[in-house]
């Protein structure tokens, strides 16, 4: 089977790194971190977590709690004994258009035995949070990630999902033409092509892929064929390079498809990002 993450994590990477282990006692607040994502996990103890709005989270088994995009939060754990947590913050690569980010929820908690597969992963991440050894910062970060890779598994194989790029990815036909899109954004997919790769007739695909994704198969394209040219920009590429990677007939053609999607621009967006960008 083709690697369904290969061409995202490639394309869009993550970084963790290490902030808090350790025991936790009364109430932490947690601010919102511009740009970073959190991923808590507890090993024992029970924490309270509550948000601006809506109901607060009661952890009380070995869990997993992950915030994709930056959100404030509060941890209260009563009792003498405290809680036990190993904590990182999350650098999405190109955070802002990141398609992993926007794919998952703002807030998952996973108890950590829904994990299939990671218990030696967690086991050794625990040794390391809880142990004061040479590099462990740097080990701490690498497991976190590892850590995150298997979240997405779990999600890519849950049966609640609803709609979007997970849900995609999940279905056994449709993420056969949503991986090659990934891997070859320059072909040409019509959706015959793209019909042909899932196994599908054309109408049934197109429906589908419409129902499960939330759009139609060309307006997905074009949106990962757009985060990859945005990519290229923020990297420094000149945009008559992107051309064909991007699976475009002319720079024109695609500047028109990137003021589509993006609103304005790539020219434009490139100013405005490095602008943004500039140290004080």
């Amino acid at each position: 089977m083709t690697d369904r993450l290969d061409a995202l994590l490639g394309n869009f990477s993550v970084r963790a790194t290490v902030r808090n282990t350790g025991i936790i006692c009364g109430t932490h607040e947690l601010a919102a971190e511009d740009g970073l994502g959190q991923l808590h996990l507890v090993r024992r103890g029970t924490v309270v977590v509550r948000h601006a709005v809506g109901k607060p989270i009661t952890i009380d088994t070995p869990s997993l709690l992950l915030y994709p995009r930056p959100c404030g939060h509060r941890f209260v754990v009563e009792g003498e004994e405290g809680a036990d947590l190993a904590c990182a913050a999350l650098s999405f690569e190109s955070a802002t258009e990141n398609p992993l980010v926007s794919a998952l929820p703002a807030c998952l908690c996973l108890p950590l035995d829904q994990l299939m597969g990671a218990r030696l992963l967690l086991d050794l991440l625990f040794e390391e949070a809880f142990e004061q050894r040479c590099g462990r910062r740097e080990v701490l970060g690498r497991l976190f990630e590892l850590v995150l890779i298997q979240v997405l598994r779990h999600q890519m194989e849950s049966e609640q999902l609803q709609t979007g790029l997970m849900a995609g990815l999940a279905h056994p036909r449709l993420r056969r033409t949503i991986t090659a899109m990934h891997e070859r954004p320059r072909e040409e997919w019509t959706l015959e092509a793209s019909a042909a790769v899932a196994g599908m007739s054309r109408s049934s695909f197109a429906q589908t892929f419409r129902t499960t994704v939330g759009c139609t198969p060309g307006e997905y394209l074009q949106r990962w064929r757009i985060l990859l040219v945005q990519k290229g920009l923020r990297g420094g590429k000149p945009l008559k390079l992107l051309v064909d990677d991007a699976g475009y007939a002319s720079e024109s053609a695609l500047s028109r498809a990137f003021k589509a999607q993006v609103g304005v621009t790539p020219r434009e967006w490139r100013a405005r990002t490095h602008v943004q960008r500039r140290p004080d």
